[in-house]
């Protein structure tokens, strides 16, 4: 007769779940950045320092987000990759913004968009043809 495994048993937890780690261990309980907010749209990019091989303490989601960002990557795309949810994500890029490991480029801001009228007489226009 085969001995049971010593300990609590969940059965909610299969064998494909994988880790399952709290969103707030990830981020230290975190839930703004260290440094400045990082849009949705905003592009993320590794600078040319970033070497994660040399950097100690830094998290596995650290180094795989530094990793995605070697290409110029949205932040929405990047927690999409990671499959972890965007509030970690902006914590987590604030971290690597603080190391100088990446860069990250905001969307430009709406007082540069052209105004609505001009866009409805576009569309008007575009719909005359």
């Amino acid at each position: 007769m085969p001995a049971e495994a010593a300990g609590p048993r969940h059965e909610w937890l299969d064998a494909a779940a994988g880790p399952v780690v709290r969103p707030y261990t990830l981020t230290g309980g975190r839930v703004r950045p260290l440094v400045g907010g990082v849009d949705l749209v905003a592009f993320v990019r590794a600078t040319t320092v970033a070497d994660t091989a040399r950097l100690p303490g830094l998290q596995p989601e650290h180094r795989s987000l530094v990793e995605l960002a070697r290409r110029p990557a949205a932040l929405a795309d990047l927690a999409a990759d990671l499959d972890l949810a965007v509030g970690v994500v902006r914590v987590l890029i604030g971290d690597l913004l603080a190391r100088g490991l990446v860069a990250v480029h905001q969307p430009s801001a709406a007082a540069h968009l052209p105004d609505d009228n001009i866009l409805k007489a576009v569309v008007n226009g575009l719909r005359a043809l």
